[in-house]
């Protein structure tokens, strides 16, 4: 009597039994470099900084890396775990990560996505540094959240002298995750908690008191400590070194700094109550916390907090703006290689008439996404020094930020379309995509948070509106459509000052202006007769692939887009 085959092996005669063969699966999207790759990209680095294409070049090949790739599903699937307290009993307030995660923060920090803006030399650091981030939002979402708040936080430390130890670690390149107090350490993780449940986005209505400590030297500067009690309701990578957050100082809103190891290496009081399970951004930890007792070193003065905090937001909302452009960038690279890699009706899917429609028109939204985000960090190399790009910043960055934030789950949604079921797939990268890109238009304020940022620059400083004109005046003529939807900008911004229910219209409208002026200086015509036909003329279509384009010039678009062919 012969044996029985042990479970999990085949005998002899199983390749009888097989009952198809695997052929005309989409190739896996691996092996491209994510800068090298990307023409719109390529480009504007070139004009602005191409003294960083080199980092670039690194860092693009990350994207396209199979082990990196790897290294970003482990992450997401590993999520992040609350530990309270240790073995003894002890309260901790710790979050265990899979090391994967801690691998992928390494390359982060290794790569300046968090700090090239602060150590760089050359020119217009702040495009060099958004191409980081936006190649980094190709590579894994969940860390981004950590190098844009570290970017953002080197403003406020610079700006306090008790802080000068923290604005030199920030810049550090070599991630730690430990305890170790500042000094101790190559560079630090910074975190923001601000929000509170019955507060939202209204900062004014923050609970959380302070009352004076004791004025201390702190790393050779004199640093005002205060006791916090209150509450947080969202407080991102709580494992970070330090955090900027607000409380109330006799009832005026102010900022502080809260280290998470004190000076005499004691940690601090902060108490994390549990993660919150979130639809995406899964590698992440975010949080609710507690304060009591908790010591702080104030930032500014004493009531000054919104206004401190709205100094750091600008960066986060330019690194958001950036960051849903690269999220877009990365669903276009995902479906065209789909498309291209697998056949259909006996062509590859990139070429059948409709599809190479939807690729094309996918491909005009991300382009133009890349160039407004680019555009406002451009602005942003300005600020404090022009005058016209300080003022064209103070308008473009809420836009920018709302409207790429807002189209990022479009863009996902057609490009999830593009793979059919297998796109809804958690194998698939695509899936992770999906749920990722709603998350960056609730962060950092809302989408309505931004239209009422726009309306309130205006109102005070009609400056700011005549700035971003002064902008699209430089390219008119160039196209009768562009000139005809500027035109009517001045009666919608006007619109926009009468009522804040016009607020979104208004928004968008700028944001597409801005678009189509920077699409009119660096794109080729095919894109630029896409873009005007399709958002600035007649009405625009709803849905994805409807552009009013023969099929050479579509599938021109789709070849220029394309990163892994």
């Amino acid at each position: 009597m012969n044996a029985p085959t042990p479970v999990g092996q085949l005998g002899p005669a199983a390749s009888t039994f097989v009952t198809h063969e695997v052929r005309n699966q989409a190739a896996p999207a691996q092996g491209f470099n994510a800068f090298a790759g990307d023409a719109v990209l390529r480009a504007a680095l070139g004009r602005d900084a191409p003294w960083a294409e080199p980092l670039a070049t690194q860092l693009g090949a990350l994207a396209g890396d199979a082990g990196v790739q790897e290294l970003a599903r482990l992450a997401n699937r590993h999520i992040p775990e609350l530990k309270t307290h240790d073995r003894y009993g002890h309260r901790i307030d710790w979050v265990e990560f899979h090391p994967a995660w801690h691998e992928l923060m390494a390359l982060a920090w290794k790569h300046e996505v968090h700090s090239l803006a602060w150590n760089a030399s050359g020119p217009h650091p702040h495009v060099a540094r958004a191409v980081q981030s936006y190649l980094w939002n190709q590579v894994e979402h969940g860390v981004g959240c950590p190098t844009g708040m570290a970017y953002a936080a080197y403003a406020g430390f610079r700006a306090e002298p008790a802080l000068a130890i923290w604005a030199e670690k920030v810049r550090g390149t070599t991630y730690a995750f430990n305890r170790d107090e500042v000094a101790r350490k190559p560079a630090v993780v910074v975190g923001y908690a601000m929000t509170e449940k019955q507060g939202g986005s209204d900062l004014r209505e923050t609970q959380t008191t302070a009352t004076f400590s004791h004025t201390a030297d702190y790393h050779g500067a004199t640093a005002h400590w205060y006791e916090l009690t209150g509450h947080k309701w969202f407080c991102s990578v709580p494992q970070s070194d330090g955090f900027f957050t607000l409380a109330k100082v006799r009832g005026e809103v102010t900022c502080f700094f809260l280290p998470r190891t004190l000076p005499d290496g004691t940690y601090n009081t902060f108490l994390i109550q549990r993660l919150k399970d979130k639809a995406g951004n899964r590698s992440n930890a975010s949080s609710e916390v507690e304060y009591n007792g908790t010591l702080a070193i104030r930032v500014g003065a004493e009531g000054g907090g919104i206004r401190e905090i709205l100094s750091h937001a600008h960066l986060t909302r330019l690194d958001f703006a950036v960051g849903s452009a690269g999220l877009m960038r990365q669903a276009l690279t995902l479906a065209l290689n789909h498309c291209m890699t697998r056949q259909g009706f006996g062509t590859p899917l990139a070429r059948r008439p409709m599809q190479a429609n939807v690729l094309a028109d996918l491909a005009v939204e991300v382009e133009a996404a890349t160039l407004l985000a680019l555009r406002v960090a451009r602005a942003t190399d300005g600020i404090g020094t022009d005058p016209l790009q300080t003022a064209f910043a103070r308008v473009a960055t809420p836009a920018a930020k709302f409207f790429n934030c807002s189209r990022a789950p479009a863009v996902a949604y057609e490009a999830l379309q593009c793979h059919g079921g297998n796109g809804f797939i958690e194998e698939n990268p695509m899936a992770r995509v999906f749920r990722e890109s709603p998350l960056n238009s609730v962060w950092e304020g809302t989408a309505n948070m931004m239209c009422m940022d726009v309306r309130r620059a205006i109102q005070r400083d009609r400056g700011c509106f005549e700035a971003v004109m002064a902008d699209l005046k430089e390219v008119r003529g160039a196209d009768k459509r562009f000139d005809a939807f500027v035109d009517q900008l001045p009666d919608v911004v006007d619109g926009l000052l009468e009522d804040e229910f016009a607020g979104r219209a208004a928004t968008e409208a700028l944001a597409r202006a801005i678009q189509g002026a920077e699409l009119l200086r660096y794109a080729p015509s095919p894109v630029v007769d896409a873009f005007m036909g399709s958002r600035l003329a007649g009405r625009p279509a709803a849905m994805f692939g409807a552009l009013a384009l023969r099929q050479p010039q579509a599938d021109a678009i789709v070849d220029r887009a394309a990163v892994t062919g």
